[in-house]
């Protein structure tokens, strides 16, 4: 099955305008590069659902923290962690 994981952006690495850039995603400690042009309002502090790579969605910390905990006692955390 193939979910959005929330994760909050702590840097923008690579910014072409204001609608291609990448970022770096921590999802409970463990950072990703993610595309960000589907969200170019988000910002550093920004929490975002990522799908395959991609940020889809900006979402407020609180039901981010829920759902990354949610996956967490899912065991679906443990896939992330094995693609690092």
């Amino acid at each position: 099955m193939c979910l959005a994981i929330p994760g909050k952006i702590i840097a923008i690495t690579e910014e072409l305008d204001t609608t291609f850039r990448k970022g770096k995603v921590s999802f409970g400690g463990i950072l990703k590069e993610i595309n960000l042009f589907m969200v170019p309002e988000a910002q550093i502090g920004d929490y975002v659902l990522v799908h395959v790579g991609v940020a889809i969605n900006i979402v407020d910390e609180e039901e981010a923290q829920k759902t990354f905990n949610y996956l967490k006692q899912m065991g679906e955390v443990e896939e992330i962690e094995n693609n690092e």
